[in-house]
């Protein structure tokens, strides 16, 4: 299949905002595919690559090169030059990476051109994410999308699950099951403004701590043992502490879902950056163990021996669960059988786990099922939320529906020298209403503008929410924000009214 028709499909699902015209369009393209290259086709409409990020920026994606008068580049010749991409690595690695690019650009189109540069950047935005893909897909092969939906939980691959049910039909499906040493999607979690909104939507629930770590699920059959992580990748060589107390607890078969953090010398969990590096591709294992030993706490069981346990309810689960891994190895809990009568104590309990350097607390409701790969209003996180005041330094420009709109925000805080440091970008939050009036005021503050990012005066002042910070050395305070979105646009203030960066990281403790 050429590019050119994925490339057209995106652009036209960016420019609808009808579910019903996005599964539409989606089917079509689809139904069209050819089956080998089905998978491909609704990773791409996905905005995934199957190799994963290939570790190009915008400086690689923006060079020049001259746009092909045909469509003629195929969606596998792209598959190839990702692969080879994701294959550069030491001396000249910037180089190849930079001809492997320009040699794909120049065989694009100049629609092919806009939407490569968007796949390979992370940024396709055109709504056809997994919900309207698999909608798609359930439309174009005839099968239920309830039952494509839970056949893609339990294999944890769209583009497969999809590629077989193109092929072979609703009869693919059958084979899909729970298996041991297959990772599953993970069950997500929505949000709550309070422990008190949650506790009223759910009723009946379990009030958990909420760890900031890696989120793992652990596979064991017999001796073998493998973990994943949330994005169900297998770590297990990295995390020797968690492969050997899976194979300590007395069950052969089993899965589990939760949470690896590590403590510093007082107890307390040290920052998700120190995790997510422990972790690393590139660490040295037992050197890493020695200077950052991690601990994994469980909080769901999703099969025992021969028994997918996904559809009982948490309650049910939980027993099961406290049968199998010791009360030290599990998720701080309170059950709160009745809400209204337990207030006190689940706010006591939340208290307590903030006290204890956690982020918040997860509630569950106890007759919940467990609803792989979905963000159900079932579990419900409640987090303090944390606002700055921050200045627009810089502006992207969008994609798909925010095409010829300044998007993507680079935030900075002011520094005791009476100048800015960035802290991090977000283009979550923003309406259309806000996105207009931005790229409005932005194009009066502009200096300079290389067709990706425009530069502008520090004087727009927004207001951002965030859930944390996490060390990072690409930003010269060496901080950058965890989940930021806007808030809203703060015209009334000026930049010298914004946050500095000694608040910022006292907030924190920094």
């Amino acid at each position: 299949m050429l590019l050119a028709e994925v490339a057209r499909v995106s652009r036209e699902v960016a420019e609808t905002s009808a579910r019903s015209r996005k599964t539409a369009l989606l089917a079509g393209l689809f139904a069209a595919a050819p089956p080998d290259e089905a998978g491909l086709v609704i990773a791409y409409l996905s905005g995934r690559l199957p190799q994963g990020r290939p570790g190009v920026g915008w400086r690689t994606l923006a060079q020049d090169a001259e746009p092909a008068p045909e469509p003629a580049l195929t969606v596998r010749a792209v598959d190839a030059a990702v692969t080879e991409l994701a294959a550069v690595s030491g001396p000249g690695a910037q180089a190849e990476r930079r001809r492997i690019v320009a040699s794909l650009l120049g065989a694009a189109t100049e629609a092919e051109q806009r939407f490569l540069r968007s796949l390979l950047s992370g940024e396709v935005r055109q709504g056809a994410l997994d919900a309207v893909a698999l909608e798609g897909v359930a439309a174009a092969a005839g099968v239920p999308a309830a039952a494509l939906r839970r056949a893609v939980m339990l294999d944890g691959s769209l583009p497969r699950v999809a590629a077989a049910v193109l092929a072979e039909g609703a009869g693919a499906l059958s084979g899909v099951a729970l298996r041991v040493g297959q990772p599953v999607q993970p069950m997500l979690a929505g949000t709550a403004r309070s422990l008190e909104d949650a506790l009223r939507a759910l009723g009946p629930c379990a009030v958990e701590e909420k760890l900031d770590g890696i989120r793992v699920q652990v596979h064991r059959d017999g001796g073998d043992v493998h973990v994943y992580t949330r994005s169900l990748d297998e770590i297990t060589g990295r995390l020797p502490e968690v492969a050997e107390l899976a194979r300590s607890l007395p069950g052969e078969r089993f899965i589990l879902d939760g949470e690896v953090i590590g403590h510093d010398a007082a107890g307390r969990p040290v920052p998700f950056q120190e995790i997510a590096s422990r972790v690393g591709s590139r660490v040295d294992v037992a050197a890493a163990r020695r200077t950052l030993p991690v601990t994994a706490y469980f909080f769901d069981l999703l099969a025992l021996g021969d028994r997918a346990l996904l559809d009982l309810p948490v309650r049910e689960r939980y027993a099961a669960l406290a049968g199998l891994v010791p009360e030290a190895a599990r998720v701080r809990r309170l059950v709160v059988e009745d809400p209204a009568a337990q207030a006190e104590a689940a706010e006591a309990f939340r208290a307590e786990t903030l006290r204890r350097g956690h982020e918040g607390v997860m509630v569950k409701g106890l007759d919940s099922p467990y609803a792989a790969g979905r963000r159900g209003k079932q579990w419900l996180k409640v987090k303090p939320v944390h606002t700055l005041d921050l200045v627009v330094l810089a502006a992207e420009w969008g994609h798909g529906r925010r095409t010829g709109l300044l998007s993507n925000l680079h935030l900075g805080a002011r520094t005791a020298d009476g100048g800015f440091a960035m802290l991090g970008k977000t283009f979550k939050g923003l309406t259309d209403e806000m996105l207009r009036w931005q790229t409005g005021r932005l194009r009066e503050l502009a200096v300079e503008d290389d067709g990706f990012t425009v530069r502008v005066r520090p004087e727009l002042v927004v207001e951002i929410a965030y859930d944390g910070l996490q060390r990072s050395p690409r930003y010269p305070a060496g901080v950058a924000l965890r989940f930021a979105r806007v808030l809203r646009h703060r015209p009334d203030k000026g930049p010298r009214e914004a946050d500095t960066v000694e608040t910022v990281l006292g907030q924190h403790g920094g």
